[in-house]
Order: C-alpha cells, then structure tokens, then sequence
C-alpha cells in the first residue's frame, strides 16, 4: 500500500521506496555564509565523477564562469555582486546611496535569477558556449575574442601600442579587444578614491542537485533511469537513459540537463559511489571552509538552525533557511541551504512545488470525462434506434 504522502507531504523518501532497512538519510547542508567561492566543488566534483570541462568562459558576471547547473557542471559556484552593505545596515543619518547607473556593480543582474540565458546577456553575447545547458565544450566565442584582440587595462579600455609590461616589447597591430566584464583586481569602488566608493558585498553559494523528497524527475521517468537510492538521493542511471527529456521539464529547479552529444540526461548523484564506500562526497570532502556539509541530514537541519540563531544574535537578520522544511512544496530538500538574502537573488525559485502533486486528481477528472462520455455514447446510440 502506497503511502498517502508518495506524492505530496512529508515523507521519508527511501522506505517509501522499497528500501526495508535503509540507512539514515543523507544530504547536503551549504553555509553560504562562510563560502569563499574557491570552486574546489566544481573541480572536485568534475574530477572524481568524470564530467566534461565546459570550456573557458567569460560570462561578465563577477567571478562566475559556470554560469548555471548543467549537463557539464553539476556543481555551480555564484558570484552575486550587492551594492549595499554586508552584515550591517547604513545609520539612519547617512546620505543616500548612489543611484543604480552610478553603481559600479550595474549591468550584473541581482535582481533576477541567474541562468545560461542572463549569462549570455551580461556577457553581450548570444553564442551557444560551453556554460548553455547542454551545449557541449568547444570553442567558446567569448573566450576567442578576448584572444584575438590587443592588450587593455583593468577596465578593458585599449592600452594602443607601447611596452608590454614585463619588458615584451612593443605590441604591433591588432584591433582593440572586446570589454568582457573580467572585474578588476580591487572590489568595486576600492580604486574609485572615498568620494566614489559604494558599499559593497559578494553573496556565493555553491548550488547543487537538490534531491527532493517528492522528486517528480523520478515519477516521469519511462525507463527506470531515475531511482531513488537507499541514502534517500536521486541518481541517474546513464546506461538505461534513453534521452525522452521528460525529467527535464519535471524539475522544478531546472536542475536536469541533457547532453547534446549523447542524448542523455546528467546531474549531480551524491557520489552515490562514495556514499556506498562510507565516503564523503567529493565537493563537501574539497571544501576548506566547511561552506558544504554533508551527513544525516536530521542532524544536518538542527546544525543549520542553531547557525541560523548565531547569525541572528550576531546581528544579521537576513539569515534564513531554504529546502529545509519537510513541509513546503516538494516535502523538504535533501540539499538545503543557508543563505543571506532571498532565494530569487541566487536564483532559486521561492516556493517550489512537485510538478507530480497533481497528478491523482488529474487522472481522477480524465476517469470521470471518459465515463461521462461513454454514457453519452450509449444514450445517443440507444435513442437513436429507439
């Protein structure tokens, strides 16, 4: 008998299963509070899984050079660049802040979700490359253009011909390369002197599959591909996955993506491999500051509560907690996080459901619709030939 919560409610995901003696479940809890955006988790994550480069990438959005979960990047590091303070609010005596045009952020998108496509539009490019969902690593355009141009300063303005520094020699010829938002050495505004200086701070967290309690990618899947392990994670089987892309659609993180050049789809597995060894995953076993932790995750979520009353005695109110509540739309996540501002901000949907939690009153109406005429059928038929 199935459980009455299989699609909607809390649940714990592996009995449900079948798994009769399933270990604790096990997840991710990311403190983006201490991350310091190294990307050990993508490298990590890409060395020990085997998954593809995605070529070099210059995308204008800070230091974020992934761009979006793909089929090649299961795990994304963002850079989110603010023009307000961190950890602290401005007296209320103090002047205005500069206005958006003036901010030396501006053109870096903040207040919509990042993805592949707003990537593309703050790199001023609308070339497939190797950050698009999909698209396999070649020859990223940005990257070629930057290539082929002359030298330029910090700010990408053409130094023209003169000495190289380093004593190189002259530079001959070239047309002047293409500004592709590469930030400068020095924060916004450091090198600007105090009288146009904002205030400034970086929000980067290290997103990942989130592998939800009710995972719709695995109720559309016709194959099998999709299963549930018995650590409550979603893997994806790569041999028996026939590329229908129906789990793609069904995410409602947009996490799931295909690849182009074999059709099928890929996503972050919780190094399921390490997980059977009694190993840590590899992006939580790289990082330096303990930004990703990874372990039983009822343990995880009261590690996470008492971090989140630290920070609100120490001030910072705008903690707060996302996917941790076996209670919200897709029954809690198994890879939650703390973040410091709201969920649309590193581009996370802020209240996601399981596309599959309407499923039975769907089938339920569509049985009443065929009964309905049916009996309409019948009663034509027998009052035609009455």
């Amino acid at each position: 008998m199935p459980d009455p919560n299989s699609l909607y409610g809390p649940l714990d995901p592996a009995p449900d299963a079948g798994w009769s003696s399933a270990p604790p479940r096990m997840g991710f809890f990311t403190d983006t509070s201490v991350c310091i955006g190294c990307k050990a988790c993508e490298v990590a994550c890409k060395e020990w899984n085997g998954v593809p480069g995605s070529g070099l990438d210059l995308l204008g959005m800070s230091y974020d050079n992934t761009g979006a979960l793909t089929a090649n990047s299961w795990r994304h590091v963002a850079f989110i660049e603010q023009a307000r303070p961190a950890g602290h609010r401005a007296p209320p005596s103090a002047p205005p802040s500069a206005p958006p045009s003036a901010s030396p952020s501006a053109g870096t998108p903040v207040s919509v979700p990042a993805s592949a496509a707003s990537a593309a539009v703050a790199g001023g490019t609308t070339d497939l490359a190797g950050t698009d969902p999909g698209v396999p690593p070649e020859s990223p355009s940005a990257a070629a253009r930057m290539a082929a141009g002359g030298p330029t300063d910090v700010l990408g303005d053409p130094v023209g011909p003169g000495p190289v520094v380093g004593g190189a020699g002259p530079v001959v010829g070239g047309a002047a390369p293409e500004f592709l938002g590469m930030p400068g050495a020095q924060p916004p505004g450091r090198g600007t002197g105090v009288q146009e200086r904002t205030d400034f701070r970086w929000l980067m967290m290290s997103d990942v599959c989130k592998h939800c309690t009710h995972a719709a990618c695995l109720d559309v899947c016709p194959t099998g591909s999709l299963f549930r392990t018995e650590f409550g994670t979603v893997v994806v089987q790569e041999d028996i996955c026939n590329g229908c892309g129906y789990c793609i659609s069904a995410c409602p993180y947009g996490v799931i993506d295909q690849r182009k050049d074999d059709g099928r789809a890929w996503k972050c597995t919780l190094c399921y491999d390490r997980l059977g060894a009694g190993m840590t995953p590899a992006c939580a076993q790289a990082c330096p500051t303990e930004s990703i932790q990874y372990g039983a995750l009822d343990e995880l979520r009261e590690r996470a509560a008492a971090r989140v009353e630290a920070l609100h005695e120490r001030g910072v109110s705008e903690a707060r907690l996302y996917g941790h509540d076996p209670n919200d739309g897709v029954g809690g996540d198994g890879a939650f996080f703390l973040l410091l501002d709201e969920p649309e901000v590193y581009g996370l949907p802020p209240d996601p459901v399981v596309t599959t939690r309407d499923l039975p009153a769907m089938w339920k109406r569509a049985g009443l619709a065929a009964l309905a005429m049916a009996a309409a059928t019948v009663a034509a038929f027998v009052g035609g030939s009455s």
